[in-house]
């Protein structure tokens, strides 16, 4: 059988946002399309103030759109108010219950829909295996710590079955090696359920961590969305690729350009092959962006595709980040991997040659 279509599970066409009147007007969305399939962990990635918190309250019902369109499975619910979508939302403040076992919290929006008590325990006990805290249902939720509350918000989330769960920035509040722990653990989650995840972060790291696919956004729009390393890998504009990770950005002139590549030379005169963004076909000069890890620092100038001196070595431990400075005054930094039994490290204050290693180099839009 062929396969079948993704199908979406939200719509949102054309949405844009304004805040305020007249002169003081301010548009937090504008005209955003995008979307989400089902049974995806989606994640809306960017820095504060871009407006991804804005549109996970447009699809939760805390707010509506000024104009556009929001469909849940084909079906409008812009004007629809929170309670009357099958979509629950999980905050950075979880509103747990203090005065509540970790049961009757996961269980209290079940009880105010009007389930039924039997099928309200079997739940509450289904979830409580979910996230594996069947030993802690019955202390009170300000007994816990929290990364235990996070997963007692999270199982009264998902508790009623909604078709739908965002998340916004849920794991802030936890320290480095709980939000880790936690990364895996959502992801679990979302695959186990099968519910779609819609997930507001403005961490890179947990967005390429968790998700299958990223939108990242500025000032209102949505810049890309693609799958983590298509993101990382393959950023169509200066914005996406500075905020995500580490770039070099270097001046080029596009020399040809055939069957989605172009060929372009560096101010050193070598000239290499870069990709492009999808439908994009520049010409003159441009801006290229290689990640350091896609560069090879090298004693030897000879043959090197840039050449320049070693202003500062960093190690930390699985890398050493080289600083350089290269001769036309533009600075690079490379990232090599450590391996025990390697040559000699270059130091500051070294000459070194530095070669771009294959598909490495990407045309950016702007």
């Amino acid at each position: 059988m062929p396969d079948q279509p993704d199908r979406s599970a939200i719509d949102v066409r054309g949405v844009r946002k304004v805040f305020g009147v007249g002169e003081n007007a301010f548009a937090a969305l504008d005209s955003v399309s995008v979307s989400i399939r089902e049974n995806e962990f989606f994640t809306l990635l960017g820095p504060s103030g871009c407006g991804k918190t804005t549109l996970l309250r447009l699809i939760a019902g805390f707010d509506y759109p000024t104009s556009g369109e929001i469909l849940l499975h084909g079906e409008e619910i812009a004007g629809l108010p929170p309670y009357r979508r099958p979509v629950n939302t999980v905050f950075q403040s979880y509103a747990l219950f203090p005065h509540m076992t970790v049961a009757e919290n996961i269980g209290f929006g079940l009880e105010m829909l009007g389930r039924a008590k039997d099928e309200t325990k079997a739940r509450v006990a289904e979830m409580l295996r979910l996230v594996r805290m069947e030993q802690l249902a019955n202390r009170r939720t300000s007994e816990i710590s929290g990364g235990q509350q996070q997963r007692v918000a999270l199982a009264r989330a998902l508790a009623p079955q909604p078709k739908v769960l965002l998340l916004d920035e849920p794991l802030s509040a936890l320290d480095y090696k709980l939000r880790k722990e936690m990364q895996i653990e959502l992801k679990r989650l979302q695959n186990e359920t099968g519910i779609t995840f819609i997930f507001v972060t403005h961490d890179q790291e947990e967005a390429l961590t968790m998700s299958d696919r990223i939108a990242v956004m500025s000032a209102g729009r949505i810049l890309q969305i693609g799958a983590p390393r298509d993101i990382y890998d393959r950023p169509a504009e200066r914005f996406v690729a500075d905020f995500i990770g580490e770039s070099n950005f270097l001046p080029a002139e596009v020399k040809s350009v055939a069957d989605g590549r172009a060929t372009v030379r560096l101010s050193s005169g070598v000239e290499i092959p870069a990709t492009l963004p999808d439908g994009f076909a520049p010409s003159g000069k441009v801006t290229i962006v290689v990640r350091p890890e896609h560069l090879h620092i090298m004693p030897n100038e000879a043959g090197a595709t840039l050449r320049g001196l070693v202003e500062n070595v960093v190690y930390l431990g699985t890398d050493t980040h080289f600083h350089l400075k290269l001769d036309d005054g533009a600075a690079l930094i490379v990232r090599q991997q450590n391996s025990r039994g390697g040559g000699e490290p270059l130091t500051a204050g070294s000459r070194a040659g530095v070669a771009i290693g294959e598909n490495a180099a990407q045309v950016l839009k702007d």
